[in-house]
């Protein structure tokens, strides 16, 4: 047991080891204050933080946070989860919705921007708060209709819709509802019979792992064929508990991709970088989109410029085997499809320069 669990669970006075171990605990007891925070890691804020969480909550799995380096002063997962007032302090530019999602919102919280495909918003709750989030908009407004409801518009939109072949369950993260009602969401759209695939966007493998339990893969099984999307954004995520976690979605059929999201003094360095994605080779985990942060209102501080990202990962690329390469991307508003900014990076037209002549041959 690492100290930071051992002081977590002295925090949770009536807790026992077996509690950890269980996601309902884990999800019940988020710390979602900042004296919670403080009293926790032993680290004043100092005023740095509290003003931030009045307009976007936090909330942290004690898992989570039990990952971090409480003395550290630039903790990769204290940076991700913990309040921060520079998500107050908006540039020109920066927007709530910067994908325009609400534009293409045909129902409620159901975004359709690609013809094949549909992103279904179940909830808006996530069991830890990233504070880089592109949704973050959210997290302040109560849901104004019930899931039924919610539920019931999307299905007949989707009914409606022959050309979407695919829905993509996200929210906040569906993950949060137990195994009930979760099957009953993933019964409804494999049930129309257009839809020949499922994809789930969930942080859950990395924030609180044990939710991932025999059961809940028992249901997904039942489901496929199903994706899961999860998103590791520094090799300090992963664990044995995350490792575990995925391990169990692939005996059961599922395949595992992650979509990290470059930020800035988190993962925005070669040597970073490259440690989780050999990391997440090491668990089968497929490294899938490498997403260049989004100019959302409350992120700019994690946003590097497109030229470092571009050279990160030409390094990269030139020291790690395919199976371990994200596609390095920038997503656009609209319809437009997601532009891969590792394939127009200067050193790659100069490679191309230099073998011209096996074009050519090939011609």
């Amino acid at each position: 047991m690492n100290n930071n669990k051992k002081t977590l669970l002295s925090y949770f006075k009536k807790a026992a080891s077996k509690d950890w171990l269980d996601w309902r605990w884990q999800f019940k007891n988020r710390i979602t204050s900042i004296a919670q925070l403080e009293q926790i890691t032993g680290k004043a804020l100092n005023g740095n933080a509290g003003n931030a969480a009045l307009v976007y909550p936090l909330a942290i799995t004690p898992y989570y946070l039990s990952l971090a380096k409480f003395n550290a002063e630039n903790d990769p997962i204290l940076a991700q989860c913990v309040p921060d007032n520079r998500e107050l302090s908006a540039s020109k530019g920066a927007l709530a919705d910067p994908l325009k999602e609400d534009a293409h919102t045909p129902v409620a919280k159901l975004v359709h921007r690609y013809p094949d495909r549909c992103l279904a918003i179940v909830t808006e709750t996530c069991a830890t708060y990233c504070r880089h989030c592109n949704r973050k908009r959210f997290w302040s407004t109560s849901p104004q209709i019930s899931l039924k409801t919610r539920l019931a518009k999307m299905l007949r939109y989707i009914s409606a819709s022959p050309q979407i072949r695919e829905v993509i369950i996200s929210g906040g993260d569906p993950l949060i509802f137990d195994d009930t009602t979760l099957e009953s969401l993933l019964s409804s759209f494999n049930a129309i019979p257009h839809v020949e695939v499922l994809r789930i966007g969930s942080r859950v493998p990395v924030v609180m792992p044990m939710r991932i339990t025999k059961g809940l893969c028992r249901i997904l099984k039942r489901c496929r064929p199903l994706w899961l999307n999860t998103q590791f954004n520094h090799p300090n995520e992963i664990t044995h508990e995350a490792a575990r976690a995925c391990e169990m979605l692939l005996v059961a059929g599922i395949p595992v991709s992650n979509q990290s999201v470059l930020l800035k003094g988190v993962n925005d360095s070669a040597d970073v970088m490259r440690n989780l994605l050999y990391g997440l080779q090491q668990i089968s985990v497929r490294p899938y989109y490498l997403f260049h942060c989004d100019p959302v209102k409350g992120c700019e501080h994690f946003r590097t410029n497109i030229n470092t990202g571009m050279k990160m990962m030409d390094e990269i690329r030139r020291q790690c085997s395919g199976l371990s390469l994200p596609q390095y991307v920038l997503d656009v508003p609209g319809k437009t499809a997601k532009i891969p900014l590792n394939l127009i990076s200067g050193a790659i037209k100069n490679d191309l320069r230099k073998h011209q002549h096996f074009f050519d041959k090939i011609e």
